[in-house]
């Protein structure tokens, strides 16, 4: 029947004044009021603060995916110096030297002399042993004259140097933390959908709260008028000696207690104004007078239109969703603990400072790191992730099954309100002739004080509980609409030419 989108009340923000502007204004119909509303309230802003949290929690989770650049520097002292002694090998080779330095018989050595060398390419037997044991004796020199304990490693030694790590493989534990961070930025938006729908809702109670309260008003200062003139009157007829004095002081009592009811009810009104300055975020009070009348509508679609919007729409149900969503990822990562991890590292160095020549400048590697046991503690996260899972899963049932209950409370309760209201109508012409009738009477000494008081309260009465019932048909719209996840459709409802609006101030 009625259509509307989330733009209906945002969009009158481009349309609204600023609030420069408005702070000089005290008249603010409903749309007004909430696109001030939907602007300045506290609870809007922390709804977007939390998106943004989450879209920045979103891309800190996609930099999963690199590799990881970084510096590492370290100066490490040591004992004393690392050194490697080699005398063994010193023993081992020196009894060789010694042996064919001394004993050894050569031949066959090339003639190193290019001047003799074509006529004779090859040394004599004599002459190639001599010269081979010269070039042992001297070998054996060098190698007793060598220190073989050398120092590898220095006791203080510093390195500046680039890493890298890049994992390969996690087993599904990035996917899943990347899912969790979607699904939660998913979350905060439905949030901000509950916000609007909440806010929504207690805007038209307060909003509408304050109609009531400036209606309620003008029918007590209409009641207190026509005491006015009554006592007036019965002053008049006292004096020609036609009333008695009780009827004179009767009349004066409930002018009186009109009196009273006036004062009570524009403390009300003050109470509602504050209550409705709250809600527009508005940080100093403003004296607002409502543009808007109350209203109500003979007919609305039926329950089931609603229950089913509230399945496919409720915000509230979207975030339990979420949650159970959530759950899920929170299995995979479990089960991901059960794979190894494997990532590519490599490292270079920018500097060094008495690092020994064996270690490399550059390295570049593949590492697996797999946890084969760890007390089944594994299999216990695996377990309780599922049972996460089904206890979400049943807290979705019981809020569905809330809302379809609140569903029917609040539909329920807005025909309540339109057979009150049809029972009213009746009433509200007989309390008019009554009044009518007992004034009449009274002017002509055919009727008490207490009649024409009673008539006056009776009609006051009559009008006070049909605006109370348009009220709280109006707030239980607001929260049929929210629960429906229709929040956005108020504004339609109220623009509806179905609409009947309700009034008894004097223009």
């Amino acid at each position: 029947m009625l259509g509307g989108s989330r733009t209906i009340k945002l969009g009158v923000l481009g349309l609204f004044f600023c609030g420069t502007l408005y702070a000089q204004e005290k008249s603010l119909t409903f749309e007004q009021a909430a696109a001030i509303a939907f602007k300045q309230n506290p609870l809007m802003e922390q709804g977007k603060l939390q998106l943004k949290q989450r879209e920045q929690e979103e891309k800190a989770a996609w930099g999963l995916y690199v590799p990881r650049l970084g510096l590492e520097a370290s100066y490490v002292h040591l004992q004393k110096d690392l050194s490697i002694d080699l005398s063994p090998i010193r023993d081992a080779i020196t009894p060789l030297y010694q042996a064919l330095g001394n004993f050894g018989q050569f031949s066959g050595v090339p003639n190193p002399d290019p001047a003799t060398n074509s006529v004779m390419p090859v040394l004599p037997g004599n002459v190639s042993t001599k010269v081979m044991r010269d070039k042992l004796q001297a070998g054996l020199t060098q190698v007793m004259n060598t220190n073989w304990n050398q120092t590898v490693q220095k006791q203080n030694f510093g390195r500046v140097s680039a890493q890298v790590v890049w994992p390969l493989f996690t087993g599904g534990k990035i996917k899943a933390a990347n899912n969790v961070a979607k699904i939660r930025k998913g979350e905060a938006s439905e949030q901000i959908r509950v916000n609007e729908a909440k806010l929504m809702s207690e805007l038209v109670e307060r909003y509408y709260g304050l109609c009531l309260a400036y209606e309620a008003l003008d029918v007590r200062k209409q009641v207190l008028e026509a005491m006015n003139k009554h006592m007036s009157d019965a002053q008049k007829l006292f004096d020609e000696g036609i009333i008695a004095k009780a009827e004179l002081l009767h009349a004066k009592l409930y002018h009186a207690q009109a009196d009273r009811e006036v004062k009570k009810a524009q403390r009300q009104l003050d109470i509602v104004t504050e209550a409705l300055n709250n809600t527009l975020g508005e940080e100093k009070l403003l004296d607002i007078k409502p543009a808007s009348r109350l209203f109500y509508m003979k007919q609305i679609e039926d329950l089931v239109y609603f229950q089913e919007n509230a399945n496919r729409n409720n915000a509230m149900l979207k975030q339990v969703d979420a949650k159970h969503a959530l759950t899920k990822q929170k299995i995979k990562a479990a089960q991901a603990e059960y794979f190894p991890t494997v990532a590519a590292t490599a490292s270079y160095d920018l500097y060094n400072k008495n690092l020994s020549l064996l270690t490399p400048e550059a390295m570049v590697g593949v590492g697996l790191k797999w946890t084969l046991f760890d007390g089944v503690a594994r299999t216990r996260k695996v377990k309780a992730a599922h049972l996460i899972s089904d206890r979400v899963a049943s807290i979705k049932e019981k809020a569905s099954a809330d809302i379809s209950m609140g569903i029917s409370k609040f539909y329920q309760d807005i025909q309540m309100q339109m057979e009150q209201l049809d029972e009213l109508n009746t009433a509200m012409e007989f309390a008019t002739e009554y009044v009518h009738v007992r004034n009449k009477a009274f002017s002509e000494g055919m009727a008490t004080s207490t009649e024409v008081v009673d008539a006056n309260l009776a009609i006051a009465k009559v009008k006070i509980e049909r605006l109370k019932a348009i009220y709280k048909y109006d707030v239980a719209l607001a929260h049929l609409l929210e629960l429906s996840g229709l929040d956005d459709q108020f504004l339609t409802y109220m623009k509806s030419e179905s609409a009947q609006f309700e009034s008894y101030q004097k223009k």
